[in-house]
C-alpha cells in the first residue's frame, strides 16, 4: 500500500516561525486542517495520509501551540483575530487562494474568520466540535472562563490553570468513550508538556480571556452561512462535554443541506474513530465538490 508521505516544514511568517504538516500533490485540491487546544497540527497525524492520497493537505501551528515559535504575551498578542491574521498570511505565503477546512475546538474561530473575510475561497467546512452556536456551550466546563474573562477572580484564574494539568487534558481526550483505551497516551502527555512550557501557560490564559470575542461573531457568520450556502458537514461526539452535541445540530437552522453526524465519542474523535470521521469526510468532500462545480455553472 502507497501511503503519502507526510513532510513537516517551517515558514516565517511575518518573523514568526510557524510549523506546518504537508502532504499529497500540491496541485490537488486544499484541504486546510485547523487544529484545537490545548494540541496542535500533530491531532491530524493519522487523519492527513487518509485524505492526501486525493488532496493537498496542510495542517499548520498556530504561535504559541506545537512546534511554532512562542513568543511571550509581551512580544505577540494572542488574541483570536491576530491567530487568524498569522494563518492568513501563512496561506498567503504559500499560493493557497482556494481551499475546503476542517475547523476543531480554536481552529473554528480561526477558520470562521478566515470565511467571513472572504466566503469565495472556501469550497467546503468540516467542523468537528467547531462552535458557531450558542448551544454548543456546555455551561460546566465554560463557567470558570466566562467569569474569569469578565471579572479576573484568582478562584477562576486557578480552575484555568488547573486546565491545563495533565489530568485534565487526559479527560478531555477520554471523556465520553466507552473504552477509553483506545485513546494513545502520548496524545495528552505530549499536548500537556507543550502548555506547560516557560511562559506558555500565560499564553493559554489570554487566549481564555479573549475567547468571548468570538461569541460576538456568531450572529455575522450565521447570516453568511443562510446567504453563502457553503457546504458543511459537522461530525461530532455526541458525548462531548465541551462542545455539547446541540451546537453541531445547530447548523441546520441556518444551513438546510448541512450534514450532521453524531459519533459514540468526545471531544477528540481522531483519536477514538478515526476511520469513521475519515470516511464520513472523505465522502462529504467528493459531494461538496460537486455542489459547488454545479453552483458555479449555474452563476
Amino acid at each position: 500500500m502507497n501511503i503519502p508521505q507526510t513532510h513537516h516544514r517551517v515558514i516565517d511568517v511575518d518573523g514568526i516561525p510557524i510549523f506546518y504538516r504537508e502532504a499529497g500533490d500540491q496541485d490537488a485540491p486544499v484541504v486546510l486542517l485547523l487544529h484545537g487546544a490545548p494540541s496542535s497540527s500533530a491531532m491530524f497525524r493519522r487523519l492527513i495520509p487518509l485524505l492526501a492520497d486525493d488532496y493537498h493537505v496542510i495542517a499548520p501551528d498556530y504561535p504559541g501551540f506545537g512546534n511554532s515559535a512562542t513568543p511571550g504575551v509581551n512580544e505577540f498578542a494572542y488574541t483570536f483575530d491576530h491567530l487568524a491574521d498569522v494563518i492568513e498570511r501563512f496561506l498567503e505565503d504559500l499560493g493557497v487562494d482556494r481551499f475546503a477546512m476542517y475547523v476543531q475546538d480554536y481552529g473554528a474561530p480561526v477558520g470562521w474568520r478566515l470565511y467571513l473575510s472572504d466566503p469565495a475561497r472556501v469550497t467546503a467546512i468540516v467542523s468537528q466540535s467547531g462552535n458557531a452556536y450558542e448551544e454548543g456551550f456546555v455551561d460546566a466546563f465554560w463557567a470558570p472562563l466566562w467569569r474569569h474573562a469578565a471579572s479576573r477572580r484568582e478562584e477562576d484564574r486557578q480552575i484555568l490553570l488547573h486546565s491545563l494539568d495533565v489530568e485534565s487534558i487526559r479527560w478531555q481526550y477520554v471523556h465520553g468513550l466507552a473504552d477509553p483505551s483506545v485513546v494513545d497516551p502520548d496524545a495528552w502527555i505530549r499536548d500537556a508538556m507543550q502548555v506547560n512550557r516557560p511562559g506558555n501557560p500565560d499564553i493559554q490564559l489570554a487566549l481564555y480571556d479573549d475567547y468571548p470575542c468570538n461569541r460576538a461573531l456568531y450572529p455575522d457568520l450565521q447570516a453568511l452561512f443562510r446567504e453563502d450556502r457553503v457546504p458543511l458537514l459537522a461530525v461530532w461526539g455526541r458525548n462531548d462535554e465541551i462542545f455539547g452535541p446541540d451546537g453541531a445540530r445547530a447548523f441546520a437552522r441556518d444551513l438546510q443541506d448541512a450534514r450532521i453526524e453524531l459519533l459514540d465519542g468526545g471531544h477528540w474523535l481522531l483519536e477514538s474513530h478515526l476511520h469513521e470521521v475519515a470516511e464520513i469526510m472523505r465522502g462529504f468532500l467528493v459531494t461538496a465538490r460537486r455542489t459547488v462545480a454545479a453552483r458555479t455553472l449555474k452563476a
